[in-house]
């Protein structure tokens, strides 16, 4: 690296995440990389249980240790790996320098204290506030957020907000004190198509506004098509292609995700039935030795089962973990 070139946002470098079940290792990240730059979107894509929130909640250091482990790897922040931070300062960094959306604001929010008790504690513990100016930093973030009447709505508990303004109060709370990087893992979860689209659009917003990173966790290629820059497909622990957005919607090279596009509705394509991807993900405690796909994947061979391919490039930017992943490429362009 030169020497006058800054190091990325974050960097999380082989991250291998386990967790050890009675005579069992439940391997649930293995070797997950990725960047992220300032105002950048990167979407974590993948099915449920592919790793997509353990990964998130070791990069911000809130795992329950035990039974999980960070077995391996480096989260490096702006060059400063946080993994081996002594937990008093790996703890300044949490809301501060990296904040994070959790997917149940219901369960995520404390209810028995007010929504302005809980957003006005971010500025209490970390900024050194107390009573009304912790307050009116409060009401300022509830504004931000559009939240209506926030003056009043201060003295509201959780349970008295509808689901779209409770993730807003959790995006308020995430960016109380303007961190770097906003971790959101499936933020607009259980919300309807209308409130979830207000949701990614202030999101977004926000994140220009604050030149924040932003790592979009989700299931949902739909909401990850307008608003993230690049992509990282992960299966059952790992990356399975990783690719600018626009190019993996057009010219996808990984089986497991030409799969995830044909299992949702097009515009394009009305009339058309949907094509979902046969089988179960595999057991995370008994992974097979080759590709973990392998047992789904309609192009698999005996290569699959046997030899664990790695990620290849395929394009400026796309790369893929398929042995065939080339073919795959070609024959989607074509």
């Amino acid at each position: 690296m030169d020497k006058t070139e800054r190091p990325p946002l974050l960097e999380v470098d082989d991250l291998h995440v386990e967790f050890r079940v009675r005579d069992s290792v439940v391997r649930a990240v293995n070797g997950l990389s990725y960047t992220l730059a300032e105002s950048e979107t990167l979407a974590i894509l993948g099915e449920s249980g592919s790793g997509k929130s353990v990964a998130a909640q070791a990069v911000m250091g809130i795992l329950d240790t035990p039974p999980a482990r960070v077995s391996r790897g480096e989260v490096r922040f702006r060059g400063e790996n946080l993994l081996a931070l002594p937990e008093r300062r790996r703890r300044a960094f949490r809301g501060d320098r990296i904040a994070m959306i959790f997917q149940d604001a219901l369960s995520a929010l404390n209810p028995v204290f007010t929504v302005g008790d809980q957003i006005s504690e971010m500025f209490q513990v970390h900024r050194g506030m107390r009573g009304k100016a912790a307050r009116a930093e409060a009401v300022e973030l509830m504004e931000r957020v559009r939240i209506p009447s926030a003056r009043t709505r201060l003295r509201d508990y959780p349970h008295q907000f509808s689901g779209g303004m409770r993730q807003r109060i959790m995006i308020a709370m995430a960016l109380a004190l303007e961190p770097d990087v906003l971790i959101a893992d499936e933020p607009t979860t259980a919300l309807d198509v209308t409130v979830q689209s207000q949701i990614m659009r202030l999101l977004k917003e926000l994140q220009e506004e604050l030149r924040m990173g932003l790592v979009l966790i989700t299931h949902d290629l739909g909401v990850v098509a307008g608003v993230a820059d690049r992509i990282v497909v992960m299966y059952a622990g790992s990356v399975m292609e990783e690719s600018p957005v626009r190019e993996l919607y057009r010219r996808p090279a990984h089986p497991y995700t030409v799969g995830l596009l044909a299992s949702v509705p097009r515009l394009d394509r009305r009339g058309e039935p949907l094509v979902p991807i046969k089988g179960a993900p595999p057991d995370a405690s008994a992974l097979p030795p080759g590709c973990p796909f392998a047992p789904r994947c309609p192009r698999a061979e005996e290569i699959c089962t046997r030899e664990r391919p790695a990620l290849s490039r395929v394009g400026d930017g796309h790369s893929a973990a398929c042995h065939f992943a080339e073919e795959v490429f070609g024959a989607v362009a074509n």
